[in-house]
């Protein structure tokens, strides 16, 4: 009688969900319905030092925050010996040096165009997919890339260069002048204005502040959590560094933050800002906040809260945040409301966008997802067509202080933790279907709070020369209403004054144009050097060799292994230093269980064109260290098993690990070798006659 009972409910909540004829609430589930704009904004994924953000709309500059999704506006400078970098595609970056302005003045599925008005910039493209464009605009000239390579634009104020190396091609057009090729290892140098004179150059030999770029992009590319998730998501070296992969039956792999608190839950330590392109969107402030906000759903396993990326997908796709908000009798989202309210989606569960355009607002949408497709804990077909109005049942509800709320007033203006209430009656909870209207204030716009450095008015005014004009701003978010109460900008409004470009002829395709002329070889006393060979396969390191001389020949293969295996005999629990920052002194050793994620995050030397150059102050001396205290610290308690399998497990035939093993017999053999002697000598020496 019960299991007749159980399956009539599931017959009435099935043909529920195919009811209710409501124009404009319903959506068929289909893998065509996309949003808007299906571009992944650029994101800013690391900065050090002073950066600085700006965003039209907002009061003034404000610190920047990482995993701030940019859009087309927003503005970054870098005070001295600071650096910034943005992730513009799953395999291409832009990095900025100190005392550097950039800005992102437009993106398209296949133009992406910035701006750089002082500073040192490099692009570093491992990928780039085909009929794509890359521009950056600078006050003497505009750099056209089309295709992958690592390229640096150095702008002084009477000096523009830029280089071109690993294989990259561009054209350099410059203001009032004919566009000229840049070719690869080379390097293009502009003087003077309004018509700079163009000379050629070899590239120099690779700087501190290349290899370092060289370096952390292999470095972001060799991420083992690419393993698990779709292309196209950013951020997966940060997954590597601050959780675990753990291997689940019911959601495959999943992944577990570490060093996270007791009480913490998904969507609750980062802040709502107004994006003009996906109107209110998630920044965390958790260095792996990126992927796991965006993409996929959190589920809730064996008392731990897990990321899970769901099935591989062809092609991920981009969403502000992976919520459902909620109002009610006494908690509506709408102008003059108690609070705002709001939960993770799980294993599943569709969002109902509050962004985009008209016909997608409001519509059940499973973008990007692979997974199975729930609708209040009933799986649906993809062509199912599912009336919004009655989807109420969201599984992480039930999740003990899994809803985050805030009071109206502080919604997208403060940071969450600081204004999280601490009780919310769940069961009076009703879903929003379609835009939060929550009408953003000068302070929505920025993700962080705070003073922040202003770059120097003469950097604001500078012109740049591009080959489109730089779109209109837009303050008010895409697919909300414009209000007349918009947030106005202060009495120093606007906070970034932007020139209008010096607009030149946007240069033919590299493939179906001709050869474009090359300029002038410029004269200098100079020559760079003849570069070495590059290393075999047995040597550990490139040999230094000086021009002219041969390279010193490298050991055996045989003897370099004997060698690096008695090493491992005499230190078998060594492990390899952490990675220091250029021109830091090194970090003090933990013990591996113990050790900090370390992410290669060196503060490079800057290079200046132009520029004199500030040395680096001396580290000061390490304090000595203070005397140990004889105490007893109580047992710390053992913690909780991850739940299911390790999913990073390696293959145990690996050569490698023979090695590690064979050390590892070895040293426990001679241990038993030596205790063995000891106990035989002992026991001589005692039944031995005196």
């Amino acid at each position: 009688m019960i299991t007749q009972g159980k399956k009539l409910l599931a017959v009435v909540l099935t043909l529920a969900l195919l009811g209710g004829p409501v124009q404009g609430a319903r959506a068929a589930v289909t893998a065509g319905d996309g949003q808007a704009d299906a571009s992944t904004p650029p994101r800013l994924s690391y900065s050090d030092g002073e950066v600085s953000f700006w965003r039209p709309g907002a009061q003034d500059w404000a610190p920047a925050q990482i995993n701030t999704p940019l859009a087309p506006g927003d503005e970054l400078y870098t005070g001295d010996r600071s650096n910034l970098e943005l992730q513009v595609g799953s395999r291409a970056f832009v990095r900025a040096s100190g005392d550097t302005q950039l800005g992102l003045v437009n993106q398209d599925p296949d133009f992406l165009q910035l701006k750089v008005t002082s500073g040192l910039v490099s692009v570093d493209l491992r990928s780039l997919d085909s009929g794509t464009t890359v521009e950056v605009d600078t006050p003497q000239a505009a750099l056209t890339i089309e295709r992958p390579g690592y390229y640096s634009v150095d702008v002084s104020q009477d000096r523009t260069s830029f280089i071109a190396r690993r294989g990259g091609r561009a054209i350099v057009t410059p203001a009032g002048g004919q566009a000229v090729a840049l070719a690869a290892s080379e390097e293009i140098v502009l003087d003077g204005s309004p018509t700079p004179t163009v000379r050629s150059y070899v590239a120099p030999e690779l700087d501190t502040w290349d290899r370092w770029n060289y370096t952390r992009t292999d470095h972001i590319l060799d991420a083992l959590s690419a393993r698990y998730v779709p292309p196209g998501v950013y951020g997966l070296d940060a997954l590597d560094q601050y959780g675990s992969w753990r291997e689940v039956p019911t959601y495959g792999p999943i992944w577990v933050p570490q060093a996270v608190a007791a009480d913490w839950v998904p969507y609750s330590t980062g802040r709502w800002i107004a994006d003009p392109l996906f109107g209110w969107t998630w920044v965390d402030t958790a260095p792996w906040g990126w992927a796991p906000y965006h993409y996929g759903r959190w589920v809730f396993v064996d008392g731990y809260w897990a990321w899970a990326p769901g099935p591989m997908v062809r092609r991920a796709v981009y969403a502000p945040a992976l919520v459902v908000f909620f109002g009610g009798p006494s908690v509506r989202v709408a102008i003059g409301s108690p609070f705002v309210s709001w939960v993770a989606l799980s294993w599943g569960e569709p969002v109902v966008p509050w962004w985009g355009r008209a016909g997608f607002v409001g519509r059940p949408w499973w973008g990007g997802w692979g997974g199975p497709r729930f609708v209040n804990n009933i799986v649906v077909n993809q062509t199912t067509v599912v009336n919004v109005n009655t989807i109420n049942v969201y599984r992480n509800v039930s999740v003990h202080n899994a809803v985050v709320a805030v009071s109206q007033e502080h919604f997208g203006r403060r940071a969450v933790h600081e204004a999280r209430m601490a009780q919310v009656d769940v069961k009076r909870l009703e879903p929003v279907r379609g835009q939060l209207r929550v009408t953003p204030a000068a302070s929505s716009f920025v993700a962080a709070s705070g003073a922040a450095r202003r770059p120097p008015e003469s950097t604001l005014a500078r012109s740049v020369v591009a080959t489109r004009p730089h779109p209109a701003r837009q303050n008010t978010p895409r697919g909300e209403k414009s209000v007349s109460t918009a947030p106005a900008v202060g009495p120093s409004a606007p906070a970034a004054s932007t020139p209008a470009p010096r607009i030149v002829p946007a240069p033919k395709r590299i493939q179906a144009a001709p050869v474009p002329s090359r300029p002038a070889f410029g004269t200098s006393p100079v020559e760079r050097p003849r570069r070495a060979e590059p290393p075999s396969p047995e040597t550990t390191q490139p040999a230094n060799r000086e021009p002219g001389r041969g390279a010193q020949p490298a050991q055996p293969a045989e003897k370099q292994a004997e060698r690096r295996e008695r090493q491992a005999e005499r230190r078998p629990e060594a492990t390899p230093p952490a990675p220091r920052e250029p021109g830091r002194g090194a970090q003090s050793s933990q013990p591996p269980e113990r050790q900090a994620p370390a992410p290669a995050q060196p503060a490079p030397q800057q290079r200046s064109l132009g520029r004199p150059t500030v040395p680096a102050p001396a580290p000061a001396p390490a304090p000595a260290p203070a005397p140990a205290q004889q105490r007893v610290e109580p047992a710390a308690p053992s913690p909780r098993p991850l739940p299911g399998e390790p999913a990073n497990r390696l293959y145990p035939g690996r050569t490698e690990n023979k090695t590690k093993n064979k050390t590892e017999n070895k040293t426990e053999n001679k241990t038993e070798n030596k205790t063995d002697n000891k106990t035989e000598n002992k026991t001589e020496n005692k039944t031995s006659p005196r």
